[in-house]
């Protein structure tokens, strides 16, 4: 009997880290969507058109493996866009980029 609730809790244990593992790539996978959403609408701003605005995109998905959290990708572009955009409109721009990501990704599964 002992056995059996063992097993019981190691498969429960089991679930609970293959879930865990799931979310938290799914988490990856939204913020690096979010991050690029964000790079595309950076890149659109600055007049940045074709490969220019891949190359920044992706150098804005790049900025995020900084630090935890998003801080370093806003950082980055209060920095590229400090005469084109203030700090709220990015702030606006990174919610609207991170839930757009989410429904994308969301959607994909």
């Amino acid at each position: 009997m002992g056995y059996s609730a063992m097993s019981t809790f190691d498969d429960r244990r089991d679930a609970f880290e293959k879930k865990h593992a799931h979310d938290e790539k799914i988490q990856f996978k939204v913020n690096a969507r979010a991050n690029k959403l964000l790079g595309q609408w950076a890149a659109e701003k600055q007049g940045l058109v074709g490969e220019a605005a891949d190359e920044y995109a992706t150098s804005v998905v790049k900025a995020d493996f900084e630090e935890p959290g998003r801080e370093d990708v806003f950082r980055k572009i209060v920095t590229d866009l400090s005469t084109i955009s203030n700090e709220v409109e990015i702030r606006s721009e990174m919610e609207k980029s991170l839930n757009e990501a989410r429904q994308q990704v969301l959607k994909e599964k």
